[in-house]
């Protein structure tokens, strides 16, 4: 089999990750809180075993892609991250009391943390101009199984049996067939499933510049073609520096803006020839420093997008739920029907930021999904904190508000994606991503805290969220500048060998 169908393959295999990650959400959701109270739980407990899938995830997200980055593999990481989530469902459907069933929770997040090491494999195996649009996908395939995951349930419920000692009914069920979809998918995966080395980017980066050097040589402009090829790009001395510099890591080079004109205009002469790569059987986290990787600019910006937006959607999920039920009476039926539109809503934007992101650079994607985020940030402080108008009013206001901050979705969690994975080392990708859905996690956890608490005070809540977003925003346009894929080695031979 070709590498060309092995990586085709790879890639449904990890698109089938992320959907039955987005089907487990959506099977075990709706009935978790009975299940819990058939065990005579405490209402906090319903709090506990939601925080509980997201901590041990937001733990074991750094761990894992650690271990990617260090063997340079991820397809044992995820067959050993599927043993917990089919251990964990297992747990789930024995339910012999409340504390098995939050164990069941934790011990199942534990898988979730294959997600870092699963970023990290797209990073290396993806060029800059493809990796927004192989995100978006692999994101909309876990909003597609949350659109799909409720219709699981229709069957579900219908579930009123014994296997030996443990009960099949509604509330065991999804954890018994989420234990049986894991199984398959360990199958996928070993036979599925390869891991393919990195793009060859240095190939790249040779065939372009002897593409250049041919032009030039037509024109007269190379007079000594074997002395031009030996001289490298820049002296070791220059690839030193911090903000509106070049920094340099173990993987590639990081150009800021404020350093590229002069970069394109300019090249020094050489102090000392650029040492080789011989690191490359060394570990990937030699010279690595957290404070330098992560206390950038443009990290920073990037990790606030990633827990500010995840902690006003969940925030918004907690609410929703309460919100039609004391406005318009909803049930499970209609919020069904609800969450099922949501879903087809997002996977449409994930379809058209896929096309978008092909078109335009990520910051501007960035930048339209946080105006969208904010105008629904507005609306919904405005109308529904409050909601005026009798019914027909009440519905159109929710409805609306709801379709804006489902819409920006989308923009911001591509974009956001994309762009970290570009701006932190390619060689610890794992581990950076890792510390991105830990980020995200801690979110997860915060968000439904928040609003819970606060159902009944609608005003604090969203005028915290919409100051969240404001800030946002901010730092967005403070740091406008420095949100681009770093300059890399084959775009600076381009620029001076046409310059």
């Amino acid at each position: 089999m070709d590498d060309r169908r092995k990586r085709k393959l790879t890639f449904l295999t990890i698109g089938l990750v992320f959907l039955l990650s987005g089907v487990e959400y959506a099977v075990i959701l709706p009935t978790i809180w009975r299940y819990l109270q058939t065990l005579e739980a405490a209402p906090y407990f319903l709090g506990l075993a939601l925080s509980a899938f997201s901590l041990s995830g937001l733990l074991s997200g750094p761990l894992f892609g650690h271990w990617s980055d260090r063997t340079g593999t991820s397809k044992k990481i995820i067959l050993f991250a599927n043993c917990f989530e089919i251990i964990g469902n297992f747990m789930y459907f024995m339910g012999f009391s409340k504390w098995l069933l939050l164990s069941s929770r934790l011990v199942a997040g534990v898988g979730t943390g294959a997600g870092s090491s699963i970023f990290g494999y797209l990073t290396r195996s993806t060029t800059h101009e493809d990796r927004a649009t192989v995100f978006a996908a692999v994101m909309a395939c876990r909003q597609a199984g949350l659109l799909i995951g409720p219709a699981f349930n229709i069957f579900l419920r219908l579930c009123d049996f014994h296997i030996g000692p443990f009960v099949v009914n509604k509330y065991t069920a999804p954890g018994l067939f989420m234990c049986l979809l894991w199984i398959l998918l360990q199958l996928a995966v070993i036979f599925m499933y390869w891991d393919l080395p990195p793009l060859e980017r240095g190939r790249a980066k040779e065939s372009l510049t002897s593409q250049h050097r041919e032009e030039q040589n037509e024109k007269g402009l190379v007079e000594d073609e074997d002395n031009e090829e030996e001289k490298p790009l820049m002296g070791s001395q220059e690839l030193a520096g911090s903000y509106g510099s070049v920094v340099t890591s173990n993987s590639h080079t990081y150009q800021c803006p404020a350093a590229v004109n002069a970069t394109m205009n300019h090249v020094s002469p050489p102090s000392s020839p650029v040492p080789t790569d011989s690191h490359e059987s060394s570990s990937p986290f030699k010279n690595f420093s957290i404070s330098r990787e992560f206390l950038r600019e443009e990290v920073v910006v990037l990790l606030a997008a990633q827990f500010i937006t995840l902690f006003n959607q969940t925030a918004l999920e907690t609410m929703v739920t309460p919100l039609t039920q004391k406005f318009f009476g909803y049930g499970e039926l209609e919020n069904s029907i609800m969450y099922c539109l949501c879903g087809v809503e997002v996977i449409a934007g994930f379809l058209f930021v896929r096309w978008l992101s092909q078109r335009v650079a990520e910051r501007v994607v960035l930048a339209i999904g946080l105006t969208i985020c904010n105008i629904s940030g507005v609306w919904c402080l405005i109308f529904l904190a409050k909601p005026i108008g009798g019914f027909p009013w009440q519905l159109t206001e929710f409805i609306i508000g709801v379709f804006l901050q489902v819409l920006g979705l989308p923009f911001v969690a591509v974009a956001q994606v994309s762009l970290f994975s570009k701006v932190t080392a390619e060689k610890t990708q794992g581990f950076s991503q890792g510390v991105r859905r830990s980020v995200g996690g801690l979110a997860t956890i915060l968000g439904p805290l928040w609003a819970g608490g606060l159902t009944e005070n609608m005003y604090i809540m969203m005028g915290v969220m919409m100051a969240l977003l404001i800030l946002l925003t901010m730092m967005l346009a403070f740091s406008y500048d420095r949100l681009v894929a770093p300059a890399t080695d084959e775009q600076v031979d381009e620029s001076v060998s046409g310059g």
